[in-house]
């Protein structure tokens, strides 16, 4: 359990990969992240699988004494990549009963790189925390630049007006497990009645 004074972190969800990615630094960065987690003594929801990033970062976790918690679905599960070796496994029949599952385990997100499934997953996550459906803070740990062109895209979006201005920071960047941990737990949310331009109404 980790409690800055601001946002009290016991579980985290982390978004990332089936694959680990052509670059070692990737597995390296989830296995850090893994142990980091344990260390804090904050539990680990993962999308329950065994493969890629998903698994280095469980694995890590688990090996350094941590408590990790997998959510999958049947489809899945029968494809056989199911970690079996996790605290726990929940298995839910849809994609969209494991993320509102995977959402309600967990204190706070981070995504790690990832592709389609993972950016949908995280930034779900992330909408409903600027509509206000959840109060979580929302991390990307950033690995050898890969979401570098992901930051200037929000940060564009903040500048064209599709994103409110007080909502730009909502997503927070690290290239470091245990800053961007200390950053998610020292966040406050911003509250807002509307996030819509009221010019548009």
């Amino acid at each position: 359990m980790w409690d800055s004074g601001q946002v009290l972190l016991r579980s985290v969800c982390v978004f990332c990969g089936s694959s680990a990615g052509h670059d070692p630094a990737f597995a390296e960065m989830a296995g850090a992240l893994g142990r980091e987690l344990a260390r804090r003594d904050l539990r680990l929801v993962t999308g329950g699988g065994r493969v890629g990033l998903m698994g280095a970062v469980a694995d890590a976790a688990l090996g350094a004494g941590g408590e990790v918690h997998g959510v999958i679905t049947k489809a899945l599960e029968g494809k056989e990549i199911a970690h079996t070796g996790l605290t726990s496994l929940t298995v839910v029949d849809t994609m969209h009963e494991r993320k509102a599952a995977m959402s309600d385990m967990a204190d706070a997100f981070v995504m790690l790189p990832g592709g389609f499934g993972t950016w949908d997953e995280f930034f779900e996550a992330a909408t409903w925390t600027q509509l206000g459906v959840h109060r979580k803070p929302c991390g990307v740990l950033d690995v050898s630049g890969y979401y570098e062109t992901l930051r200037a895209l929000l940060t564009g979006a903040v500048a064209t007006g599709f994103i409110r201005a007080d909502h730009g920071e909502l997503v927070h960047f690290d290239t470091e497990p245990g800053r961007l941990l200390d950053r998610l737990a020292a966040w406050e949310p911003v509250l807002v009645d509307k996030w819509l331009d009221r010019a548009e109404r």
